[in-house]
């Protein structure tokens, strides 16, 4: 999952947008055009001018070009970073497959989505279960599990369409699920919150300030920067051990390939991994709509496509010992305020990602960050992707009021945040699991019988809420 940094949410354009022909009117008809490779000059090549963009089939002057995608690495690497830090696999294993997969999305949609694909947060909990159980093979077995299931999921939208998906996941499914992602990694973060407390506490802080103390790219970088000041921090309470950085320096020396893992396929899993593929449809959908909102182009005929992309870098990361993968709306925001969408920008950063993870040291360095510090930035994240949820409700005007909602998501909360199990022909489906099967069973058990009896009061639950807020309720903003 995209990490929460404060990205700019896309203005919605006036009309519907143009339908996307750049792949048989502006690109060559040549093997590189066909992958997304053709780029034109957009016009001098070094300014955008007032009201213009730079389209995903077009590039500034490689300097600059290079200069964009530098910008998308360090909007990345934050988050992709994290990931791997709180599940224990290797960082340099994790970005070495976050470069690949943003190369196999951008072939694979021909150029016409720019994307960066980074770990995933949805991933964090499920890996974690999986680890204490059956260690890293395992946890891979199970992100290769869900990296397939989102390929198919991704074949039946680029032939079906998304109506479907609509139909299975309206807003009230959707917030509920990513909310109780969120919510049941809580105990994992106070955890390696209390093993460090005045360094977590220092991390934090630190967040929180550089969030609201400074714009653009450095606001957005809040997470990144809290971390840093926290290992610092942590540095000068004798927290960090510096030996496996030595031991890298001595071992692999300077460069050096990343360490590669197999996975193991455990049935019992596939309850804990499945759900997370309906974040990442989620998250994948609204990618696509942003950029197609930014751009001015119709991006839906490759919606499918973009899926399908996404859970193929997944299958490769996890056949490798990196991290499932999903598009990054850090990115989007680094899009928004240089108005540069080209798709060359996002072959520079996949490069960069590639080379920096062929440095042995700059692995362990990252690896070497304590769990307070972990603990610190995991309580401003877990809590976001939670309240993630929360945004897809109010966004949508969830209707509360109406008791198939107001059910739904109780239920399925508690079971995420107090992490049900229960097993099943020798399957165990934990809190995450559990709270996905019944955000949906209850829902649409739930509706289907009320439409059936006319409880509804002729509403249907997953129409918008309406009804005006009255003055006296009102906030201080109106």
């Amino acid at each position: 999952m995209p990490a929460p940094t404060g990205s700019p949410t896309p203005e919605p354009s006036s009309s519907a947008p143009e339908p996307d022909t750049t792949t048989t009117a502006d690109r060559p008809d040549t093997f590189a055009g066909r992958l997304g490779l053709g780029w034109k000059l957009h016009g001098d090549g070094r300014a955008v001018a007032a009201g213009d963009v730079v389209r995903p089939d077009e590039r500034l002057s490689w300097p600059r070009t290079i200069g964009i995608g530098a910008q998308h690495v360090v909007a990345m690497f934050g988050a992709t970073f994290l990931v791997p830090l709180i599940t224990g696999f290797p960082p340099s294993t994790t970005l070495f497959f976050s470069g690949v997969g943003t190369i196999l999305f951008l072939v694979l949609t021909a150029g016409r989505v720019p994307s960066y694909l980074g770990s995933s947060f949805a991933f964090i909990a499920p890996i974690g279960a999986a680890m204490g159980e059956y260690g890293p093979g395992g946890a891979l077995g199970g992100v290769v599990m869900a990296g397939a299931a989102l390929f198919l999921i991704g074949v039946l939208v680029q032939f079906l369409g998304t109506g479907w998906l609509q139909a299975l996941m309206p807003p009230l499914v959707t917030g509920t699920i990513v909310a109780l992602i969120g919510f049941n990694l809580a105990p994992a973060a106070k955890d390696n919150f209390m093993k460090a407390p005045v360094t977590a506490l220092v991390t934090l802080a630190s967040i929180v300030l550089v969030s609201v103390l400074f714009r653009s790219i450095l606001g957005r970088l809040s997470i990144l920067i809290g971390v840093v000041i926290g290992y610092l921090t942590a540095v000068a309470r004798g927290e960090v051990d510096f030996a496996p950085i030595r031991a890298a320096w001595e071992n692999d020396g300077l460069i050096g390939l990343p360490s590669f893992h197999s996975p193991e396929f455990h049935l019992s899993l596939i309850g804990l991994f499945v759900p997370v593929i309906l974040v990442l449809v989620a998250e994948n959908i609204g990618h696509v709509k942003s950029v197609s909102l930014m751009t001015g182009k119709n991006l839906d005929p490759v919606m499918g496509r973009a899926i399908m992309a996404d859970g193929m870098a997944t299958v490769l990361a996890g056949s490798g010992g990196g991290s499932g993968t999903t598009t990054y709306a850090e990115n989007i925001g680094v899009m928004a305020a240089t108005k540069v969408y080209s798709t060359a920008a996002y072959w520079v950063a996949a490069v960069f990602a590639l080379l920096l993870s062929f440095l042995p040291v700059f692995g362990a360095a990252v690896a070497s960050v304590p769990a307070g510090v972990l603990g610190g930035a995991a309580t401003v994240l877990y809590g976001m992707i939670g309240m993630l949820g929360v945004r897809i409700w109010v966004q949508n005007r969830v209707d509360f009021s109406n008791p198939v909602n107001l059910t739904t998501a109780a239920i399925a909360m508690i079971i995420g945040i107090a992490d049900y199990t229960w097993t099943a022909f020798g399957i165990e489906f934990a809190g995450i699991a559990l709270g996905t099967a019944a955000t949906l069973l209850v829902f649409h058990g739930m509706r289907g019988l009320a439409l059936w009896r006319g409880t509804t009061g002729g509403v249907d639950p997953i129409q918008p809420d309406y009804t005006p807020v009255p003055k006296e309720h009102s906030g201080p903003m109106g």
